[in-house]
């Protein structure tokens, strides 16, 4: 495990520990949003499994503490998360944010941080979940995508719907294309999603015997 260092935040902030394993691109636009006023939060800690991960030099040159925690140094997957637990409790976090993280998580953070673990998908869940969800939307013909934001289960991509934007699927769209479109949606409505938890407008109740939690967004006041 490596770390930066830095003070940590007030007690009283809506900290973000955000999780990468690549480019990224979505840090930077919550990084972006805090920035320009648009997202009222501080970011705690980024930590990755993954030492060359460009989602890292996002961090340091914001001046945002980073922690690579390698998982092939750990025995189990749940070994793996209770260091990440460490670390994200260590700095305070509110909410974790799973930003192109590409782990299966356990209950072990699930439980650490109740309905506050965030992560955004590449389609209209629960329509294609999992990897290559462009690829798999192309491939079955879809004339319409787009993104979700969605509070993380044991599930793979099953947990409850926060918000959707829908992305048309041109003619003559490949992978790469479609990827580009989705993730200007993606920029935009993770910060957004994420001023709501920080307001508190995000509610989640107990679904029936066996069924899904529900959630539903209060208005803003």
């Amino acid at each position: 495990m490596s770390s930066g260092s830095t003070s940590p935040p007030r007690a009283d902030a809506f900290v973000l520990g955000i999780l990468v394993s690549g480019s990224g691109t979505n840090l930077q636009a919550v990084i972006d949003a805090i920035s320009a006023g648009r997202l009222r939060a501080k970011i705690g800690v980024v930590i990755s499994n993954v030492a060359a991960a460009k989602g890292l030099e996002r961090a340091r040159a914001a001046k945002i503490p980073t922690v690579v925690i390698d998982h092939k140094a750990h025995p189990s997957r749940e070994s793996f998360d209770a260091a990440v637990v460490e670390v994200l409790r260590a700095h305070r976090t509110s909410c974790v944010v799973l930003a192109g993280f590409m782990r299966l998580i356990t209950p072990v953070l699930l439980d650490a941080f109740p309905h506050r673990v965030v992560n955004i998908h590449p389609a209209l869940l629960p329509a294609f979940p999992g990897v290559h969800a462009q690829a798999q939307a192309l491939a079955y013909g879809a004339r319409i995508t787009g993104c979700t934001v969605h509070l993380v289960d044991a599930g793979i991509d099953t947990g409850p719907i926060l918000a959707q934007t829908a992305v048309p699927i041109l003619d003559g769209d490949d992978e790469e294309t479609l990827r580009e479109r989705l993730l200007l949606k993606e920029h935009e409505l993770l910060p957004a999603v994420l001023q709501w938890i920080a307001d508190g407008r995000v509610e989640v109740s107990p679904g029936a015997a066996g069924a899904r939690p529900r959630v539903r967004i209060k208005p803003a006041r």
